[in-house]
């Protein structure tokens, strides 16, 4: 079977790539035909993890176990792309070059029948450039847009030593010290 993913860039510009590759392949071949399909030397440190829908990173899928004698992790070469991804699990992230932190969502569109004739890993389609950098990653965490009693529950600020947030005496500085 062939697996059709889409790799989005986290970029301001609309850029991602269309690629099909064997569901026999390996992470590696998948990692090679990524770095080639938008222009990367391959040289770079990379790991995929396993995501779900909400796109929060899981089990790493590392270029080389560098694990130091500790429970060893599953590396690109040794897995094998239709041991992770089905149609049930079939996001990714992707991350090129942890100095830089080039970050891609992959998504499986689609499983389809080898054309015959056709080599693979086949480039599909390619929108837009990559950037002269990557934009800085967000932090991916707790959304902290809600007020206090979302961040900390119904915990009471006015009563406690911090006051009601205009009491400075208790501090030991000069509240004019700028």
């Amino acid at each position: 079977m062939i697996y059709r993913f889409r790799a989005i860039l986290n970029s301001q510009e609309e850029v991602y790539r269309d690629i099909e590759i064997q569901d026999t392949a390996s992470f590696e071949d998948f990692h090679n035909a990524l770095t080639q399909a938008f222009g990367f030397d391959g040289q770079e440190v990379a790991s995929f993890y396993e995501s779900n829908e909400q796109w929060e990173q899981k089990e790493e899928i590392a270029l080389f176990d560098m694990s130091d004698g500790g429970e060893p992790i599953r590396t690109m070469a040794e897995t094998i792309l239709s041991d992770v991804i089905s149609k049930e699990h079939r996001n990714l992230v992707y991350i090129y070059d942890f100095l830089s932190m080039w970050t891609f969502i992959i998504e499986l569109a689609d499983i389809v029948a080898q054309e015959p004739g056709c080599t693979y890993p086949n480039l599909m389609f390619a929108q837009g450039e990559i950037p002269d950098e990557p934009i800085d990653p967000e932090f991916v965490g707790e959304s902290t847009d809600g007020d206090l009693e979302d961040m900390y529950g119904d915990h009471n600020f006015e009563g406690d030593s911090y006051g009601s947030g205009d009491d400075y005496e208790h501090l030991d500085f000069d509240e004019t010290w700028n």
